[in-house]
C-alpha cells in the first residue's frame, strides 16, 4: 500500500482506500478489525487505535513494509502492517 493524500493506494490494482476506513484482509479472506487513524501528518507515521499487547495502551504508530520475491517464475509480493506503542514503544506486526 502506498500512502497518498486521500488515504492508501494499492500499487498492484490501483484501488484507493481512505485511511479512516481502511480494512485489511488476511490471506484466508477473514475479517480484520478496522484501523482508524487518530492523527497523521506527512512527515511522521500515522497514529491509530490499536491496543498494545504488552501495556494495554490504545494508541500506536502504524507503518507498512513490503517485500517481493520470485520462486519458480512466480512473483510474490507481501505487505506487513507494523505497529509501535506510543507509550511503551513495544513493536508488533500483523500480516
Amino acid at each position: 500500500m502506498e500512502k497518498t493524500i486521500r488515504g492508501f493506494t494499492c500499487p498492484k490494482c490501483g484501488n484507493e482506500a481512505p485511511s479512516e476506513t481502511m480494512k485489511l484482509d488476511k490471506k484466508n479472506d477473514s475479517y480484520v478489525d478496522p484501523v482508524y487513524v487518530v492523527h497523521a501528518t506527512q512527515d511522521s507515521h500515522a497514529r491509530v487505535n490499536q491496543t498494545c499487547p504488552r501495556c494495554g495502551n490504545n494508541e500506536a504508530f502504524r507503518l507498512f513494509s513490503t517485500s517481493s520475491g520470485e520462486h519458480a517464475g512466480v512473483r510474490q509480493e507481501r505487505t506487513v502492517e507494523h505497529f509501535k506503542c506510543t507509550k511503551c514503544s513495544y513493536s508488533w506486526s500483523r500480516s
